[in-house]
C-alpha cells in the first residue's frame, strides 16, 4: 500500500492537516495504523512537505518512508515515487491519501478481498455507489501509472481508461468518502 503524505495542505491556511489530531492521534498516524492492521503486505508512506514532522508522527510504526522531492508537482509525482518502491513480487497496489482520516483496516481488507476474487483490474472502496478510498490497481496497470501527471488528471485518467474493469466495493460507510481538505472538513470530523 502506498499512503500519500507529501502535499502542502494548501487549503488549511498554513497548517499541516496530516498532523491534526483526531481522537488524540495525528491523522497520518491513524491512517498508517489502519493500513498496517490490514491484510496489505507492506505500507510505503510518501513524504514531502514537512517530511521530518510527518516522520516523527509515524515514529516506531513498521512502515517504510520515501521522500518525493518534487511534491510540489502534485499527487501524481508522489504516486510514482511510491510505486517505484513497491516490491517486484507485488500483484497489485493500494493507493490511499493520508487525509482519509476515518479509513479502517476493514475497508482496506474489503478491497483486497474483492481483488482476490479476480475479474477486475481496479477495485475502489465505495459508499452508496460513490467511489472513495482506497483504490487498488492491478500490476498490469503499473506502466500506465508510471506515466500519469497532473495535466491529464493523474490516477483518475487510469480509472477512466479502464472503467469497464473497475469494481466498486460497497463498504456501508461514508468514511471512505471523507477526506480533509479544509479547516471546515476537519471540524466536521
Amino acid at each position: 500500500m502506498i499512503v500519500l503524505a507529501a502535499g502542502k495542505s494548501t487549503r488549511m491556511h498554513g497548517s499541516n492537516k496530516l498532523l491534526a489530531e483526531i481522537e488524540g492521534t495525528p491523522m497520518i498516524r491513524r491512517v498508517v495504523q489502519a493500513a498496517l492492521q490490514s491484510k496489505t503486505d507492506e505500507v510505503i508512506v510518501v513524504l514531502g512537505w514537512e517530511e521530518e514532522r510527518i516522520r516523527a508522527a509515524l515514529a516506531e510504526l513498521p512502515c517504510r518512508t520515501v521522500v518525493n522531492r518534487k511534491y510540489e508537482e502534485g499527487q501524481s509525482s508522489s504516486v510514482k515515487v511510491g510505486l517505484a518502491e513497491v516490491s517486484p513480487l507485488t500483484r497489485a497496489v493500494l493507493i490511499l491519501p493520508g487525509d482519509v482520516a476515518m479509513v479502517s483496516a476493514l475497508f482496506i481488507n474489503m478491497v483486497i478481498e474483492r481483488f482476490d476474487l479476480g475479474g477486475c483490474m481496479i477495485v475502489v472502496a465505495a459508499h452508496g455507489g460513490r467511489p472513495g478510498h482506497p483504490i487498488l490497481f492491478d500490476k498490469q496497470l503499473f506502466p500506465e501509472i508510471e506515466r500519469i501527471n497532473e495535466e491529464t488528471f493523474g490516477l483518475k485518467a487510469v480509472v477512466k481508461n479502464h472503467e469497464h474493469e473497475v469494481s466498486l466495493v460497497e463498504t456501508g460507510s461514508p468514511n471512505v468518502l471523507k477526506d480533509v481538505d479544509t479547516p471546515e472538513d476537519l471540524s466536521r470530523l
